[in-house]
C-alpha cells in the first residue's frame, strides 16, 4: 500500500508494546517494533522487529535510519519502552535512579530528537509518549519510577507546543494499573533498609493486587489506535476508570483529604 502510514513502537517484546504492534499491524499501518534482543522476541505477523536500546545514541540513530530506509518515511513514533524500579527513595542509589531515568525519560528524549528532523521535513508526524497514572499521582515505593513519569508529563506538554507549527502532533497516555508482564519484571532496589520493610511490603502488595484486577495491555493498544487515527488528537489520554477517577480527585479534593486517600489506597497507615 503506497499510502500506508509507518509506525515505530519502542519496547514491543511484551506488554503494551506487543499488544499495540499486533493491533496496528492488523489495520492500515506498516509497523516496526523494537527490542534489545529482537531475535528472542515473539514473532508478530506483519511486524518487522528491529534492535534498539533507547539508552544508547548510536542504537537509536541506527534504528530510525533503518525505519526510514525500509519504510520510506516515519509517520508515528510511540515511545513505550520502560521499566519499573521499586523501593523506598532512601534505599535507592543514584546509579539505580539514573538507570531508571535513562530508559524511561532520556530514552524518550533520544527517540524524539532522532525523529524530529524527518518529521519536520515531512511537515507531518505524531509522537505519542506512553506515560502513567503515576505521572499524575506519585506511588509510594515507586517514587523514582513516578518521578520519571512526572518528568515525561512536563516534557511532552512543552514538546507539543514547540512542534505544533510543523504539523507534528504530540500526545501522552496515562494508564492506571495494568495486568501485564511488567508486574512480574519489576526491579527492586538492591539496598534494603529494615525500618521500611512493613510499609514497602504493604505498598507493593497493594500495587500487585490492583494490577491483578486491572485491564490487560489491549486497553492501551486500543487507545493508541484511536489516538493515531484522530485528526485532532488531544495532549492527555487517561486510560481506565481508575486513571480518570484519580485525575478528577486530584483536581477537586482538598490536599489533605487526597493524601489520606493515597495512604489508604496503599495500606500505609494500617495498624500493625
Amino acid at each position: 500500500m503506497p499510502d500506508q502510514r509507518v509506525v515505530l513502537i519502542t519496547g514491543t517484546s511484551s506488554g503494551v508494546g506487543q499488544a499495540t504492534a499486533r493491533l496496528l499491524s492488523q489495520t492500515q499501518y506498516k509497523v516496526f517494533g523494537t527490542s534489545r534482543n529482537p531475535a528472542s522476541a515473539e514473532i508478530i505477523l506483519d511486524v518487522e522487529m528491529l534492535s534498539l536500546d533507547v539508552r544508547k545514541d548510536d542504537s537509536v540513530l541506527a534504528c530510525v535510519e533503518t525505519v526510514c530506509s525500509r519504510g520510506g518515511r516515519l509517520d508515528v513514533l510511540i515511545n513505550n519502552a520502560g521499566h519499573e524500579l521499586a523501593g523506598a527513595l532512601e534505599e535507592l542509589s543514584l546509579e539505580e535512579a539514573r538507570a531508571q531515568f535513562e530508559t524511561n525519560f532520556f530514552g524518550v528524549v533520544r527517540m524524539v530528537n532522532a525523529v524530529l528532523p524527518l518529521m519536520r521535513q515531512q511537515k507531518r508526524g505524531h509522537i505519542i509518549n506512553v506515560g502513567s497514572l503515576s505521572g499524575l499521582s506519585a506511588i509510594p515505593f515507586l517514587g523514582i519510577y513516578s518521578a520519571s513519569k512526572f518528568a515525561l508529563e512536563g516534557y511532552t506538554e512543552a514538546l507539543r507546543h514547540e512542534v505544533k507549527p510543523f504539523n507534528i502532533h504530540v500526545s501522552l497516555t496515562e494508564a492506571g494499573f495494568l495486568k501485564t508482564s511488567m508486574m512480574n519484571n519489576r526491579q527492586v532496589g538492591v539496598n534494603r533498609i529494615g525500618v521500611y520493610d512493613p510499609w514497602r511490603q504493604r505498598s507493593l502488595n497493594a500495587i500487585r493486587a490492583y494490577e491483578e484486577k486491572g485491564p490487560g495491555p489491549e486497553l492501551v493498544a486500543e487507545t493508541l489506535l484511536r489516538i493515531i487515527s484522530s485528526n485532532t488528537p488531544r495532549l492527555r489520554y487517561p486510560i481506565g476508570q481508575q486513571a480518570k477517577s484519580v485525575a478528577r480527585l486530584r483536581r477537586f479534593l482538598p490536599a489533605g483529604m487526597y493524601e489520606q486517600g493515597v495512604r489508604r489506597t496503599f495500606s500505609l497507615d494500617r495498624a500493625e
